[in-house]
């Protein structure tokens, strides 16, 4: 492709070199250099790509995207742009042939609630027929495979390349949960969303590598509403008006509040062994009755999130009732059956804002005992071990403090410290250091209609111990107690 074809849509100068340079990649990773292809230089929080600008001329690269003036061969184009993160975004779009315009596109962005509401309306536009591409926290899928992911929102070269991959395998929607990095870096720039999804927001991800304050988060999150063509909005969130107030698309809402096109009415818990739920009743946008089965209210807003999107694309509420019946999101309060009479549930909740939501939500249940099992990674703010510790030992009838990733810390100095937290309060408490030895203690003293939740590590299938990762998923050691291995 040639370099020209790449450049539609930028504002750019051409420093040096000819813009008719035939480009055989699109590269921002040193390590990745090759003959021929286009080194984008961007500017990272530990690193300068410019800085490499000479040994990617070295290897062969017939362009140079830059920010700044760059010494290399005169054989070499240079293309300088304002900003190379924007201009990647729009660079591989064009690479691999803006694959987004073949797809619908569905953006969920919130604090909370991302993942199960993007899972949710996979599952609903399946069941209505589309094949449904997924990019979020816990992976990529595309059709039956499933890509491990680190980023929350990838790489605007993976999204599209992602893209691609969706239309090749034969499918015509996708839905991505839209991170508030990812628009602050520019991962998503260039795409206009078919749809775009609110679902909540509080302070989260504020610190020196995130967002310097809750005003910037705020502002990337709503810059979806910048950049979609329409978007849904939870009415109940208290910054629903700084969210949508500069949205250049029609914005409709859903929550309980009576001024919502899709409303929530006579919510009511439900409850079996094996089976936590909500049922509500339907007004606006449509009537009836939906039945949840995932625990908790905050969940009837992620659901009606979802329905909202579904019901503009076609669907009708019986078969959006028969997936929700059985939904479940992996590691989102997740029920996994033990054939006992407790019940048992793995969730993400991972700060002290996640945990306390998690208990609260299974507390109203009006459980026997609500048993809380957690730990807290390591190299983290030791702010936050003390903070979960003073939640769970207000809201659990039993803490069983354990370890999660402790990476290059000591696993008693963690829990050391969530001690100090959970000391402040009157809760019964045991620390066991092995994580599968505390989930065989809890399970084996679970009492009829306790419940047990196994915190802060969800879909995760690894533990972190001094820089290696090592295999350990919760849903196989529960599997393994039930088979009297521990």
């Amino acid at each position: 492709m040639k370099c020209s074809q790449l450049l539609e849509g930028l504002v750019y100068k051409c420093l040096q070199g000819e813009l008719s340079s035939e480009v055989t990649a699109v590269v921002n990773d040193s390590r990745k250099l090759e003959p021929g292809c286009m080194f984008i230089c961007i500017k990272g929080a530990s690193f300068d790509g410019h800085t490499f600008a000479a040994e990617a001329a070295e290897k062969g690269a017939s362009v140079l995207l830059v920010e700044e003036p760059v010494e290399v061969p005169e054989n070499v184009t240079v293309i300088q742009v304002e900003n190379t993160r924007y201009a990647m975004a729009l660079v591989s779009a064009a690479w691999f042939g803006h694959p987004a315009e073949e797809l619908t596109t569905i953006a969920v962005t919130g604090t909370k609630g991302k993942t199960t509401t993007t899972y949710m309306i996979r599952d609903l536009l399946e069941k209505a027929g589309h094949k449904t591409g997924v990019i979020g926290t816990i992976e990529v899928r595309i059709g039956e495979e499933h890509i491990p992911v680190n980023n929350t929102t990838p790489e605007s070269y993976d999204i599209h390349s992602y893209f691609r991959q969706m239309v090749e395998a034969g499918c015509d929607t996708v839905v991505m949960e839209a991170s508030s990095q990812g628009f602050k870096l520019d991962r998503t720039a260039g795409i206009e969303f078919d749809y775009g999804l609110f679902t909540n927001l509080s302070p989260d991800h504020i610190g020196p590598n995130e967002h310097e304050n809750f005003e910037e988060y705020l502002s990337c999150k709503a810059m979806l509403f910048g950049q979609c063509k329409k978007g849904f909005a939870n009415l109940d969130d208290e910054h629903f008006a700084e969210i949508t107030k500069d949205a250049k698309c029609p914005v409709r809402t859903f929550g309980e509040d009576e001024r919502a096109d899709l409303r929530a009415g006579e919510i009511k818990l439900t409850r079996d062994t094996d089976f936590l739920g909500v049922d509500f009743n339907l007004s606006g946008t449509v009537e009836g009755k939906v039945s949840c089965g995932i625990p908790g209210t905050f969940n009837v807003h992620n659901a009606l999130g979802a329905i909202s999107i579904v019901l503009d694309m076609g669907m009708n509420l019986d078969d959006i009732n028969e997936v929700l019946k059985t939904f479940t999101a992996k590691g989102r309060v997740q029920i996994i059956p033990t054939g006992y009479e407790y019940t048992l549930i793995v969730d993400y909740a991972h700060n002290a804002v996640a945990l306390e939501s998690i208990l609260n939500t299974l507390r109203a249940y009006h459980p026997n005992r609500l048993i809380s099992l957690f730990g807290c990674g390591g190299n983290r703010s030791k702010l936050r071990r003390f903070e979960m510790g003073e939640v769970s030992g207000k809201l659990a009838d039993l803490t069983v403090i354990t370890s999660d990733n402790p990476r290059f810390e000591e696993p008693q100095a963690i829990i050391d410290d969530i001690l100090t937290g959970i000391q402040k309060t009157d809760g019964k408490y045991i620390s066991i250091i092995d994580r599968r030895e505390a989930i065989s203690y809890v399970m084996h003293h679970a009492e009829p209609g306790d419940i047990v939740v196994l915190a802060g590590k969800g879909h995760e299938t690894y533990q972190e111990i001094k820089g290696k990762k090592y295999h350990m998923s919760e849903e196989e050691i529960v599997q393994d107690v039930l088979d009297g291995k521990y």
